[in-house]
């Protein structure tokens, strides 16, 4: 039995917060409502961008359910369900499934980071899978949790059934190239940065979750939609144009940066949540003359193929 198939651009949504700290739940609403219009495949709850290690247990459900609400039903809706242990996170998962996630992307456990051995998480990411009402996903995201899938592991874990693929946000294309070539054909290996989204595309990766998605769905989408149209060289121009603004929203201005970056480019990104900072008045500055260049760019690489 193949695995289920995840294609296209997802963007692992933005959490706007009042600036009490309390969740907008109706600004959320507005952005996935929005986001149903740019040709996204679906939606990533409580993934990273969503400030989810800030949320509790009411808020994580809400959300889900806020995103199942607002969203096309034809789209996909993945919840970020990882907690440290395995008993938590079948039990948020499959309350995840109970609101409506169609599968749930999973974080590597991090805090004993000694003790997660290939071994421990080969049994941790087993035991889940066996036990979660729905499909689910590794997420692999050195940044945050400093450990890092080996091949050997991904190899053993991708022939669970019930594990049918892996977020990979290293941005490292040759460990994703390595990863590509032993993988089962129906196992969803998704790049999870746009700085690593076209060259992902020449190894047939085929779907990604960007956080630069929140705020420029569009132009992420153009550049899947060109390759695959044949028409590299506009694919790997609009890629390079949107490579300085998702370095600034990912990178040097990070949530607050990209929240920012969502309001500018009209979605709702509200304010953040303590201990995060506001992000200042001088890199607004920054970020908005980066969207601006990038716009003025993407612009020109239009006229560039209409005139062809």
């Amino acid at each position: 039995m193949s695995k289920m198939k995840i294609k296209g651009i997802i963007p692992p949504v933005v959490t706007p917060f009042h600036e009490s700290g309390e969740v907008d739940y109706q600004r959320f609403a507005q952005n996935v409502q929005k986001w149903n219009k740019d040709k996204v495949s679906g939606f990533l709850a409580l993934g990273s961008n969503s400030e989810t290690i800030y949320l509790n247990e009411e808020e994580k459900l809400t959300i889900i359910k806020e995103t199942v609400q607002a969203a096309k039903k034809d789209l996909l809706i993945m919840a970020g369900t990882g907690m440290e242990s395995a008993r938590e996170t079948i039990a948020l998962t499959n309350k995840a499934a109970k609101l409506g996630a169609h599968m749930a992307l999973i974080l590597t456990p991090f805090y004993y980071k000694g003790a997660m051995t290939s071994e421990a998480l080969i049994r941790y990411f087993s035991d889940v899978a066996n036990h979660s009402d729905i499909p689910i996903l590794i997420y692999n995201v050195p940044k945050y949790t400093h450990i890092n899938v080996s091949a050997d592991m991904l190899e053993v874990l991708s022939h669970h059934p019930n594990i049918i693929g892996m977020k990979d946000s290293t941005g490292d294309i040759p460990q994703l190239a390595a990863f590509k070539k032993f993988l089962p054909a129906d196992f969803n290996l998704i790049v999870g940065t746009a700085s690593a989204l076209f060259p992902a595309l020449t190894l047939g990766v085929e779907a990604a979750i960007l956080a630069l998605a929140n705020c420029n769905p569009r132009e992420c989408v153009r550049i899947q939609e060109a390759y695959e149209d044949g028409d590299l060289i506009a694919a790997k121009e609009i890629y390079q144009s949107l490579i300085p603004l998702n370095t600034a929203v990912t990178g040097t201005y990070g949530i607050p940066g990209l929240k920012y970056a969502c309001d500018l480019m009209g979605y709702q990104g509200g304010f953040v949540r303590s201990p995060m900072m506001q992000i200042n008045e001088q890199d607004k500055k920054k970020v908005k003359h980066i969207i601006n260049q990038t716009m003025e760019n993407l612009v020109r690489v239009d006229s560039e193929y209409t005139r062809k």
